[in-house]
């Protein structure tokens, strides 16, 4: 008796051991805490092959927990990533087509994570760039983070670009704070920290957004970041590094590369002090982290972006990589949205795992969603599924092929494809008809369907280099049909967004 006692007490240990994590997806809501990186590249952490940059604390994180191969952002430049996060929508729904500015802004009407998760009893805070709004107050009076969800926020418009050393641009729940002392990253974390710690209601679960400036460009690091890399060692290592294909300045700007490696490692610090917080305060065992980027790395100036009528000095410090991918910031291309992506959630996620399922930035709302016991939006199309079982590297099944817009500007339609679509390990990429010279942009970009493809494999070719489409006709044209079809749908659904 006592041999069965022990066989099925055993036993009972197993199964309930091998079901925590089913169990802690069905019972407990967990802390959420996403943390935005700006223009960090998919090759420029140490755990996914960057062979300069110093990145422990991040590098840790993928140790606890799994680390993404094929995670996405929502879009190929800023303000459209991080709509895309919040509301679950691909971002040319909501009108953005390119980068927040003017009428183009995230509007009252749209349904964020943090709307959905205070409805659920969590308390919510927002740190660092916004980009989604002009919170300044002005006649145009958009709406900011405090009326999109969030109980506690404290963010800029844009970027630091009077730093991002001692910004003076912070507004603290709709008030400005003035010239703050420090780094960006620095600040955005120790005031999310303090608010760990002695602000929030302990008595709630929480949803935190923390979105980095680091690393975009106003690039200036404190001397003690950038003087590990003022080195030959790193000058022999950088020849090799990969910039997706795309062209580099001919003038000579390698001394500014350990500004940019410099500014990475700074901004690992400082989420290393972020998640020594989580331990201390007890908190660790029940967060769900996040942590990603908003798209591809930055590129240097050249003249065939500029064509000679502008210059941007600040980008001569870009030394962002996609490693092997395709493409940079803003390409449609791999390079463009493919983005690191770490998840850690202890006893839930495996330690030091690693998925190559695709995770897309629209699927953040209906994923934490679920988490929270939140309710998705059923009254407008939400372009993301839940996806949590990307993190455990099991399939997601999704119904609509993932795709990804260009951002439309004076500066990109003339040298970049305007869409990619993934479905399955297939890649589509579209291109319009050449603008013709006298047709205004947007009614080139409005009247026009893609007409030139290219098809990969993303199963053997991530680096899409072999473009297969005139060997398998067939799969381009039925994927060009489902590609077409969205691109009007979603174009012209943020067309009459802007109308309004």
């Amino acid at each position: 008796m006592k041999n069965y006692f022990w066989i099925i007490t055993i036993v009972m240990f197993l199964l309930t051991g091998c079901s925590r994590s089913v169990s802690t997806l069905e019972s407990s809501r967990p802390n959420i805490l996403v943390f935005l990186a700006d223009d960090l590249g998919y090759g420029d952490l140490g755990c996914y092959g960057n062979p300069i940059i110093k990145t422990p604390n991040m590098d840790k994180l993928a140790a606890e927990g799994v680390r993404m191969t094929d995670c996405h952002s929502g879009g190929t430049v800023c303000s459209p990533s991080r709509s895309a996060l919040l509301t679950g929508r691909n971002p040319y729904r909501s009108g953005f087509f390119y980068i927040a500015g003017g009428k183009t802004h995230l509007r009252t009407e749209e349904v964020t994570i943090a709307e959905l998760l205070k409805a659920r009893g969590y308390q919510t805070s927002f740190w660092g760039k916004w980009h989604l709004s002009r919170l300044e107050k002005n006649r145009l009076n958009q709406p900011g983070p405090g009326d999109q969800g969030f109980d506690y926020w404290m963010a800029t418009t844009v970027n630091a670009f009077d730093g991002p050393k001692d910004p003076g641009k912070f507004i603290l729940n709709g008030k400005p704070t003035g010239k703050l002392d420090g780094w960006y990253c620095d600040i955005i974390v120790d005031r999310a920290c303090d608010w760990l710690e002695n602000k929030r209601s302990k008595d709630k679960p929480f949803f935190m957004e923390i979105c980095s400036h680091e690393p975009h460009t106003p690039i200036n690091p404190p001397a003690q970041y950038s003087g590990r890399y003022d080195n030959r060692r790193t000058d022999e290592l950088e020849k090799k590094i990969k910039y997706g294909g795309i062209g580099r300045p001919k003038k000579d700007i390698s001394a500014n590369k350990k500004e940019f490696y410099g500014t990475v490692t700074q901004l690992d610090d400082a989420f290393g002090r972020l998640m020594d917080t989580l331990e201390r305060l007890g908190l660790k065992e029940n967060t769900l982290v996040i942590l990603t980027s908003d798209n591809g790395p930055e590129t240097p100036v050249t003249f065939e972006e500029s064509l000679g009528q502008w210059e941007d000095p600040i980008r001569d410090k870009c030394f962002g990589t996609p490693g092997e991918l395709k493409g940079m910031k803003r390409y449609p291309y791999e390079g463009g949205h493919r983005v690191p992506g770490i998840a850690v959630w202890p006893g839930v996620i495996d330690k030091g795992s690693v998925s190559d399922v695709l995770f897309n930035g629209v699927d953040f709302l209906p994923t934490l969603c679920k988490l929270a016991g939140a309710s998705v939006p059923t009254d407008r199309p939400i372009d993301g599924v839940d996806a949590f079982d990307a993190f455990l590297n099991k399939q997601v099944d999704r119904k609509v092929p993932s795709i990804w817009f260009y951002p439309n500007h004076g500066d990109t339609y003339f040298r970049m494809p305007q869409i990619a679509m993934r479905d399955g390990n297939y890649t589509l990429v579209g291109s319009l008809p050449k603008k013709p010279e006298p047709e205004n942009l947007k009614e080139w970009f409005s009247t026009n369907d893609p007409v030139t493809f290219e098809l990969y494999d993303m199963s053997i070719d991530p680096g899409q280099q072999n473009d297969i489409a005139k060997q398998k006709p067939g799969i381009v044209e039925a994927m060009k049909k489902d590609m077409i079809a969205l691109w009007r749908e979603m174009r012209d659904e943020g067309l009459a967004m802007q109308q309004k």
